[in-house]
């Protein structure tokens, strides 16, 4: 596993930022996938879970709503 972001984590990163200053609070799987076009919510996870690996975003809780950039 790489220690940098691929361009796809990149791409879930500037939706999660551009999400957060438009609502306040992080997105759902499902709006980021629609965002980025991944239709599978656990490919969406599977990147999150990476990002997160990376320490690139963290969150309070279980859920992906509370999401926090790095």
């Amino acid at each position: 596993m790489s220690d940098h972001p691929s361009e796809r984590q990149l791409q879930i990163l500037r939706v999660i930022r551009e999400w957060i200053v438009e609502h306040g609070e992080g997105p759902s799987i499902r709006q980021i996938g629609e965002r980025v076009g991944l239709s599978s919510t656990s490919s969406v996870a599977y990147q999150l879970k990476q990002l997160e690996r990376l320490r690139l975003i963290s969150r309070d809780g279980r859920h992906w709503r509370t999401v926090r950039l790095g």
